[in-house]
Order: C-alpha cells, then structure tokens, then sequence
C-alpha cells in the first residue's frame, strides 16, 4: 500500500524532487531506493509569516506496490445517437458535451464564433485598435471567455459535481498534472487554445458534431416545448437544448424575451480592474524585498463589507495582463488574464461591488428582465464616451481615484491598446465609485502599499456574472415553463468561472439524460 506524507518545506527544497522524495521516505521510516515513485497530492503555499513556506503533501509507493494508471477516458462513438443540440462551446458547454458522449447521445454544439486559431487573428487585431468582430472576441468563440484568460481552476462549491474529474479531464486534454495538486491551479492563456483544441477534436471524433460562424436567431417552440432552434434561415431540431451562451451573448436574452420565454432580474457585480506592479503584491504578501526564484508571482483575495455593500476582487491575474473584452464597438470592457508562467510584471484583478435589482429597478417598468442589462449597457457606453479612440479605456491613478482628483499622468500599463486619463467617478454611477474607494481604503489597512500612486484603475470590469437569469427547476434542471430547455453556466446565472461552468455543464448533460430517457 501506498504512504502519505505531508512535509512543511522551503521554497527552495519543495522545488527539488530529490530532496523531498529523500526526506519523505525518511518520514515514512523507509529507504529511499525502495521509493518507486512518489507522488504530489497537494501544494500550498503558506505565507502567513516569514520565512515563507511550502506545505507538500506526497504519496508515496513502494517497490513492489501496485501504482496509479494514467489518467485515461474511453467516450463512446454517438455518431446515430439521439441528437441534443448545445449552444455555445465555453466550460459549460464543452464539458456537457462530453458527458452528453459519455452518456450515449450526440451533441451537436451550436458556436457563433470561430475556430482557435481564426479567433487568434481577430483578438489580435482588437489589441490593435482595430474593427471589433462581434462573434469573434475575448467573449465569444472556441472555448469561450474561458480560452483566452488566466484559466484558473478554483471553485468554492462542493455541490456541483466531481471536481477532480474535471481536472482530470483536462489533463487528459494536454492540461500539466500540476493543477491535479496545486491550491489555486491554473491553465494559462498561452497553453488553454490548445488544450480546447483538443475537447474539440474528442467530441468530433467520436460522432458529436460541432458548427462555428453559427449564431443562433431565434428558438422552435411547439405547446410549451422546445424542439429546436433557428440559425437565420436554417432550423435544426432535436430532442433537448442546452443553453450555455456565456454572460456576453446579450442577443440571446433578448431572443428569449421575445419569444416569450420568462427570464428573471438578478444581482450581480460591476466595477473594475485595478493593476499593481507585481513585485509590489510580491513584496507585501512574502514579507520581503523580493521573491526569489522558488516562489511563484504572489495573488491575494480581498473582500470587505462597505456600507452594507460587499466590495471585493475577482479573478486576480498575478503576473499577468489587462484585456479589451468588450464585444461590439461602442463599449469599453476590460478583463484579465496571465500566460502559464505568470511572467509579466504586472499584477491585476477585477474589483467591483455589489449591484442589486433595487439598483436598477428605475428601468424595470420599460425593460422588464432585462433592465440590469440595460443597466450593464449604460455603464459600458459612459466609459467608451470617457476613453479614447477605438479600444483605449479611461484610467486613473488608485491614489487619485480614492483622493477623488483627476491623474495628470498614467504609468506603463499591460493594457495593449491604451489609457486615456479619466475621472471615473464622474461618469460611474455614485454607488459603484463611492464603494470602490472605501473598498481600497480598507483593503490597504490589510495589505499595506495596495493604495498607491504606482497602481491604476480602468474602466469597466461589467461582466463578472450576468444580470439576468434564466429560471430552471430545482430538480429537473429544466426551465418551468419550457420543456427540453436547459440553460447552464455562467450566462444562464447558475455559475462564476471555468471550474463551476465545466461541473455545471456536467450535471446538465445528466439532466438532459434523465429527461430524454
């Protein structure tokens, strides 16, 4: 049988397989050339004081032992199996349409963007300042929001479904083991194209069917049930639909809307990026000058309560870059993301606050369900109106946002296309801003040097979760009202990340099982 072992090391030491598998063995009371393979289980770093450490738990087989198979998926050929289609290809959908494989059906899964690679070259010319393509961007395309971002793999919740199959997945799809053990995993921007690539490639393979360039128009409705959709003039049926569109397709909200399909109002969160020098967050969170060369580009996590509204960071990118993610033209929307090494110079995160329905409820007589996207709209024009050219974003010095003063200056930024100076309290509604600011304040009283003059904040971080929800059983997973239809992850309201979308999409395409059957 097999030994665990979990030893407190240096950064240095928890680098160096042979020094650790060496005093693991020693731990465990055996030999180290009876060690035939060790393996790591869990690495965390602890930095709660100095000097830093690293807490490593191992496992660890003995000659002799039986030991792990590599991780490996046999999925089934659908090619004549009964048909459900799947709109959108991020998490949610890719990995309901895998376990829709799993299961023996075919999805046949609906993309209004592009391939990886085409949707590289127009990403590319957004960083440019050039003509935003609509159905090809940061938000839509192969592998949605998710393909180009940090690829972080932390979810909170233990209810969706199985985690580590899901990690597993991805591992199996080119992912390194290290996020099977790592705290906080992550992919990588750099790495994540290929790797849903590859998905891709397995849902083809075994009989699934994937369209790009195919945006979906309008939804086939018959006595309550859905039986297909409309892609212009096509239509194509089958026997259940999985919405999984992701928190930007907006024209799909509205579709629905107009079909008569009940969506909800929701809360949600908008705000924005705010980018410190890494060696800053470095030098704060590991209590010294540097990090050195075993300690990875340091995060943090910060939540605090301002005035009965809860202000907190999102998708903290260390090492990492701010993005244009915005998906038509007349809006300016900012995202983050890092490369697998974590190498830039740059720190960034979302922070936004809370934003209720009472926020919004002004425009709720006119737009109904819609209203806090509406609401989300507004706030997107004003910092395009209050940017520069094409896709420079307006900016601001954290200092000068919280003194409430105009930056006559800006530093060097990871952001691409550009900042323009700008009072973001001025044209942000006065909760958001009011909020923001008390929000650093309090969050540097933690991490003392977070409100500085060398840091920035840019406008809008809008798109954390979606406004607006589409309704499902508790226990079917199925809309009330419409039959066959499903909506999942993070554009139907049910998730907030890559991990949570994937399990959520998961327990969908079981759902859909069930319902069929």
């Amino acid at each position: 049988m097999s030994k665990i072992i979990t030893l407190q090391l240096s950064p240095k030491l928890s680098a160096d397989a042979e020094s650790y598998t060496s005093m693991a063995a020693r731990e465990a009371g055996i030999k180290r050339e009876d060690v035939a393979l060790v393996r790591v289980l869990k690495r965390s770093i602890d930095a709660r004081r100095k000097p830093v450490k690293v807490n490593l738990t191992l496992e660890l087989f003995i000659d002799q032992e039986p030991q792990p198979d590599p991780i490996h998926f046999d999925y089934p050929d659908v090619s004549n199996s009964t048909e459900v289609i799947v709109v959108g290809s991020g998490p949610a959908g890719l990995f309901c349409a895998l376990r829709l494989i799993e299961l023996g059906y075919k999805p046949i899964l609906l993309e209004r963007g592009k391939e990886v690679l085409p949707r590289k070259h127009d990403i590319a010319q957004i960083n440019r300042n050039q003509a935003i393509d609509p159905d090809s961007n940061y938000a839509f395309g192969a592998g949605g929001a998710g393909t180009f971002s940090d690829g972080k793999l932390f979810t909170r919740s233990k209810k969706r479904g199985d985690y580590n199959k899901a990690l597993q997945t991805l591992v199996f799809h080119g992912a390194t083991p290290e996020i099977l053990y790592e705290a906080h995993p992550h992919i990588g921007t750099d790495k994540l194209p290929r790797i849903i690539s590859n998905i891709c490639q397995t849902i083809v393979r075994q009989g699934g069917e994937i369209h790009f360039s195919s945006r979906v128009s309008g939804f086939t409705l018959r006595n309550g049930k859905i039986v297909g959709v409309s892609l212009g003039e096509q239509k194509i049926e089958a026997a259940a639909v999985v919405l999984a569109t992701g928190h930007s397709a907006k024209d799909i909200y509205r579709t629905l809307h107009r079909d008569g399909v009940r969506l909800e109002a929701k809360a949600c969160a908008m705000g924005v990026r705010i980018e410190h020098p890494q060696r800053l967050i470095d030098s704060i969170q590991y209590h010294q000058p540097e990090r050195g060369e075993y300690l990875p580009a340091a995060s943090y996590s910060l939540v605090n309560q301002v005035d009965g509204r809860g202000v907190y960071s999102f998708c903290m990118c260390p090492g990492g870059f701010i993005v244009p993610a915005m998906t038509r033209q007349e809006e300016s929307v900012v995202n983050g993301m890092s490369p697998s090494n974590r190498g830039s110079v740059w720190a960034n995160s979302g922070l936004v606050t809370e934003v209720r329905i009472a926020d919004f409820e002004h425009l709720i007589p006119e737009h109904g369900a819609l209203a806090g996207l509406v609401f989300q709209e507004q706030l997107e024009r004003a910092a395009r109106e209050n940017g520069g050219d094409k896709q420079i974003a307006p900016a601001q010095r954290v200092s000068d946002f919280v003194a409430g003063r105009r930056s006559t200056s800006l530093p060097i930024t990871s952001y691409v296309p550009g900042l323009v100076c700008s009072r973001l309290d001025e044209w942000m509604p006065q909760f958001i801003s009011t909020a923001l600011r008390k929000g650093i304040a309090s969050f540097d009283r933690r991490m003392r040097g977070y409100l500085t003059s060398e840091a920035i904040v840019v406008g809008v971080e809008s798109r954390t979760s979606t406004p607006v929800r589409i309704p499902r059983d508790k226990e079917t997973l199925m809309h009330p009202e419409v039959q066959g239809l499903f909506p999942s992850g993070e554009g139907a309201g049910y998730a907030g990340g890559i991990i949570s979308a994937a399990l959520d999409g998961e327990r969908i395409a079981e759902a859909v099982a069930k319902y069929i059957g």
